[in-house]
């Protein structure tokens, strides 16, 4: 487990230093020694990580989802980063998200009718296809996040 502690207070320091030391004071609404002893190698803080709420509110303002991205290493999963940010709040809400997933899968079903015509899919054909995937799996996320936000308030 030091390992692992080590390696995420090392994220951890490397998300802070990316969005700066005094603006995450600020959107953590913590002081720079507590920000400091999250990614301490100290003894007295061995046990003290950066909380799943702060890091949040980091990642968010920085280039790179530093922590997250630690994370899934460790349990071996790839990330896959964009600088698109899906998740921020959209004008139109819900309705506009059922209406983008209603085109996704349109323009999906487009490419497999499309790939279909001579009966066997090539590999240029699942790749479109796969992208659009994605696409709908990116709306997708939209609506559950704001579903989420609807049954929260």
């Amino acid at each position: 487990m030091a390992n692992v502690g080590n390696y995420l207070k090392k994220h951890s320091e490397a998300l802070v230093k990316d969005v700066g030391i005094e603006r995450a004071c600020a959107l953590a609404g913590k002081s720079k020694a507590t920000l400091g002893r999250y990614y301490s190698n100290h003894v007295e803080h061995t046990e003290r990580f950066m909380p799943v709420d702060v890091v949040a509110a980091l990642e968010e303002k920085a280039s790179y989802p530093h922590v997250t991205a630690a994370l899934a290493e460790l349990k071996g999963i790839t990330l896959h980063f964009t600088e698109d940010r899906r998740n921020a709040r959209t004008p139109g809400g819900m309705n506009s998200d059922v209406i983008a997933l209603s085109q996704r899968f349109a323009m999906l079903m487009a490419e497999y009718h499309t790939s279909m015509v001579d009966g066997d899919i090539s590999v240029n054909e699942a790749k479109r296809m796969l992208k659009e995937t994605l696409e709908i799996q990116k709306v997708l996320i939209d609506i559950k996040m704001h579903l989420e936000e609807e049954t929260a308030g």
